[in-house]
């Protein structure tokens, strides 16, 4: 469901009349969404008063909990100065920070033009950010301009462009905030004129109350210590059903003091009956607002350390997805806009597998467990089929494998089996396609390979059979999916024959690689690898000369492929040098491939996780912190942390999708704990720069196949410390802790619990009882 150049708004116009005349098969009985378990809510994170230090606070009007008076000050000389709310013994601190949402490059796209990166055939910018090894940070988020930094509504087919939206678990719909601070029912800068001054607005820093909260925050600076400072939150006591409500501040700040503020709650004033609501008001809502997502939130897995922002974006990325579900758990691909926030989307298989792999990893099971159930008793039909446009062949495959990560992290049986029917169904679904494919002719190029669409815009077309292809990312996922089933499913179906499942996994890994390795073009430099068999012409070309192109879309078929991991590595390496050097990537990551433009080179913002994922496994560690960056600073809005589907280079604004806004927990999570087969990573991406500060770096609380387990790394000097909690259960295979050395620097010696310990390709290899800490020190030279 990927945007290709002139636009999807125009794409999807030119298909209204398609759309219109199709029709879906029969769908199950809708069931209502289900909610995240009830528990007893965490008590509200507090910091005593004793450690907080409030001198330069300015006092602002406070308000009453019950019985008990609350004090609020912030800190105003600064605009990411803390706002604290205190009862006299514990202060709720607010903290802020927010980031330039203009260019700030003195070099746009590192001295090169955009026509000379958008024609060439290689990703000329990962090139040179990779020429000196690990990529340089500021040097990636530079590299081009930022996410929504050059809005221009003409190229948003007259839509406003808002950069985040706001809104509450509960409610079924979203509130947009533009670039000012406004949403469609409360506008600043009717109190604000300057606000409306769009050259003004334009060198704003956006950012998120409390570093992760689903709150807006906007600085828009005037002269040195003078600016307009916003505040958008949703009310959570709201209970409308399809109505957000919200609450605003805006002030004016000059010299550490408000000149001029205002409070407001969803709509202008219509006195006599609405009146603005006055401090105490919007400081009580903000603390109920604070503590109810902190309870969210709470239990996850966390990260620490690293440059500012990294700790908080898969904490906003979940909040951001409870905010995008309705009652929490509802699927939607996307907010506010027609598209992505249709019913016609809600079915995606992208929603469903994201959000399942992402909070899998990062402990979140209740939600999980309820996007899990979800997706099975509204979406899979008895058959097999999903309720949804069109079906996207390597997703079945993927779903299969998920299912057997969630039974292996939480040991849930009981949920796979009440589907059991359903997820037969599908694995009899790619059993059929298999067979089908297997009556083909032995010297047919799609023999044994499984025949279907690999993106589900394939069937918005005249024809879509045209992209009934033996894609090689379908039967990769095929392979992956029923091999890692039929390895747990007699634990939800004792006794059950598996065999059949395993011998057909077998089949089709055998018969991808040597597919892949027979479509290899060794006469291109570097060799080309197709998306599928049988093509003569690379993407490139086809995509140029073929109208429509069998090969269109082909990000999907590599990402996926990739993520399978069915292919030796060799063949990894090549499928990962064929993208990068015949313009499958922008930036690093995964590129939304259409005809050459000297305009544009677009970056796939979801599904690109696959390629990195492959990376990773394949240890090319820099490309996979180049990926990091930038996904980071070129996928997402500044600040606030919108996720686009695609992203251009040129700083548009693209249509949020929740799948996008899944990518950086996955990424960041792989880069402290990674499971590969027997093998457990830890710390095998961090990077190197993050340990230059002498600040730890490490991953708490994170689930694996063995139950849960933490790592840290910190430096003293030239000693690097490194501590592990090992899983709760044996590992099979081994536990290697990864020593990322400081830039300049590496492991002479190291010690585990004292006793010298073997260091090999940078990582040492622990073992020890379920459970137990272990501490490793290395010398650094």
């Amino acid at each position: 469901m990927s945007d290709t150049a002139p636009g999807r708004r125009r794409f999807l116009q030119g298909m209204a009349a398609t759309g219109a005349a199709m029709a879906i098969g029969p769908v199950t009985a809708t069931a209502t969404p289900i909610a995240s378990p009830a528990v007893s809510p965490p008590p509200p994170v507090r910091t005593p008063m004793a450690a907080l230090d409030l001198q330069g606070h300015v006092d602002l009007p406070g308000f009453r909990v019950a019985d008990t008076p609350w004090r609020v000050s912030e800190d105003l000389t600064h605009p990411d100065g803390d706002l604290v709310l205190n009862d006299g013994a514990r202060a709720c601190v607010i903290g802020k920070r927010t980031e330039a949402s203009y260019d700030e490059s003195p070099q746009p796209y590192l001295g090169m033009t955009l026509a000379e990166i958008a024609l060439a055939d290689a990703d000329r910018l990962a090139d040179r950010l990779l020429a000196r090894g690990e990529p340089d940070e500021r040097e990636v988020r530079l590299a081009a301009p930022p996410v929504a930094s050059k809005l221009d509504p003409e190229n948003y087919y007259g839509r406003l462009p808002w950069t985040s939206f706001v809104g509450t678990p509960p409610c079924a719909d979203t509130m947009p905030v533009y670039t000012s601070g406004s949403t469609r029912t409360y506008h600043p800068d009717q109190v604000f004129a300057a606000l409306h001054d769009a050259a003004k607005v334009a060198r704003r820093r956006e950012g998120l109350l409390g570093g992760w909260l689903p709150a807006v925050h906007k600085v828009v600076p005037l002269d040195e210590g003078r600016w307009y400072d916003v505040i958008v939150f949703a009310d959570v006591d709201a209970t409308d059903r399809f109505v957000v409500q919200t609450w605003h501040r805006t002030a004016l700040v000059e010299h550490g003091r408000f000149t001029h503020v205002a409070y407001g709650h969803s709509y202008p004033a219509y006195p006599p009956r609405r009146q603005p609501p006055d401090a105490a008001a919007f400081y009580a809502a903000l603390l109920r607002f604070h503590d109810l997502w902190q309870g969210e939130l709470h239990g996850m897995a966390a990260v620490h350390g690293g440059t500012p922002g990294w700790a908080d974006m898969p904490r906003f990325a979940f909040a951001r997805e409870r905010v995008v579900r309705p009652d929490g758990t509802y699927p939607r691909y996307g907010a506010v806009d027609r598209d992505y926030a249709g019913n016609e989307y809600d079915g995606f298989q992208d929603t469903f597998t994201s959000s399942l792999h992402a909070n899998l990893e990062w402990g979140r099971f209740a939600q999980a467990t309820a996007v899990l159930d979800g997706y099975f008793t509204d979406f899979v039909q008895p058959d097999g089929m999903i309720n949804m446009r069109g079906a996207e062949t390597g997703q079945f495959g993927l779903t299969l494998s998920l299912l057997a990560r969630y039974l292996g992290y939480t040991g849930d049986a009981a949920l796979l089996r009440r589907h059991r029917g359903k997820i037969e169904a599908t694995v009899a679904l790619l059993g059929e396609l298999h067979d089908e494919s297997l009556r083909l002719a032995p010297d047919d190029p799609g023999h044994g390979l499984i025949h279907g669409w690999n993106e589900s815009d394939a069937c918005l077309f005249p024809d879509p059979m045209l992209w009934w292809k033996p894609y090689f990312a379908n039967s990769a996922m095929a392979a992956r999916g029923l091999g890692d089933l039929a390895a747990c499913w007699t634990r939800i179906v004792p006794g059950a024959d598996v065999s059949a499942w395993q011998r057909r996994a077998t089949q089709l890994r055998d018969r991808v690689q040597a597919s892949v390795r027979a479509s290899v073009r060794h006469d291109l430099s570097p060799p080309y690898v197709p998306p599928l068999p049988g093509v003569t012409r690379t993407f490139r070309e086809a995509l140029k000369q073929e109208k429509p192109s069998e090969q269109q879309w082909p990000h999907r078929a590599y990402a996926e492929l990739l993520q399978a991991d069915v292919l030796p590595a060799d063949l990894a390496n090549l499928v990962i040098d064929a993208m990068r050097g015949h313009g499958a990537t922008t930036l690093g990551v995964v590129a939304n491939i259409g005809p050459v433009d000297p305009g544009s080179r677009d970056m796939l913002g979801f599904i690109s996780h696959g390629y990195a994922q492959q990376l990773l496994r394949l240890g090319r560690i820099d490309e996979y912190i180049l990926f990091l960056y930038a996904h980071r600073y070129h996928d997402h809005t500044p600040g606030s942390w919108t996720a686009g589907e695609v992203s251009d280079i040129t700083g548009g604004m693209p249509l949020f999708c929740m799948p996008a806004q899944m990518t950086i927990p996955l990424v960041l999570r792989w880069a402290f704990v990674f499971d590969e087969g027997d093998t457990l990573w830890l710390g095998r991406a961090i990077p190197r720069a993050w340990m230059a500060d002498h600040a730890p770096v490490g991953m708490t609380g994170a689930p694996t196949p063995w139950g849960m387990c933490s790592m840290s790394l910190r430096r003293e000097g030239d000693v690097l410390h490194g501590e592990v909690q090992l899983p709760d259960r044996a590992v099979p295979g081994q536990v290697r802790l990864c020593l990322r050395t400081p830039p300049g620097k590496r492991v002479d010696t190291a010690r585990r619990d004292g006793e010298p310990v073997r260091v090999t390709d940078g990582y040492v290899t622990l073992t020890g009882a379920p459970g137990q800490r272990v501490k490793v020190e290395a010398l650094l030279v």
